[in-house]
C-alpha cells in the first residue's frame, strides 16, 4: 500500500481552491446600475447623477463596470430612513 493516505468515501478532501476562502465572505452577487434603479424605481441616469454627486449607495468599479455590494445598499436604505424618521 502506498504511503498516501486513501480519503473513506464519508470524509472529505481539504480544500483546494483558492477562490473558495473568498466567496465565503462575499455576496453571492453584486448589484449593477440596472439593479439599484429597478429596486429604487428610478431612471438609470438618476442612478449615475447619485454615483456623480456621491449621494447615493457607495458602488465601486470592477474594471469598466459599475457594481454595489449589497450590504452597502441595504446600509444606504437604512441611514436614509433614519435620516427621514429624524426630520419627522
Amino acid at each position: 500500500m502506498s504511503r498516501q493516505r486513501m480519503l473513506k468515501s464519508s470524509e472529505v478532501a481539504p480544500q483546494t481552491d483558492p477562490r473558495a476562502a473568498l466567496r465565503s465572505g462575499l455576496p453571492d452577487r453584486y448589484l449593477t446600475p440596472d439593479d439599484i434603479a429597478a429596486m429604487f424605481d428610478v431612471p438609470l441616469e438618476t442612478v449615475y447623477q447619485w454615483r456623480k454627486k456621491r449621494t447615493g449607495p457607495l458602488g465601486f468599479r470592477v474594471g469598466k463596470h459599475l457594481r454595489y455590494d449589497p450590504t452597502d445598499v441595504r446600509a444606504y436604505v437604512a441611514q436614509r430612513k433614519n435620516a427621514d424618521q429624524a426630520a419627522a
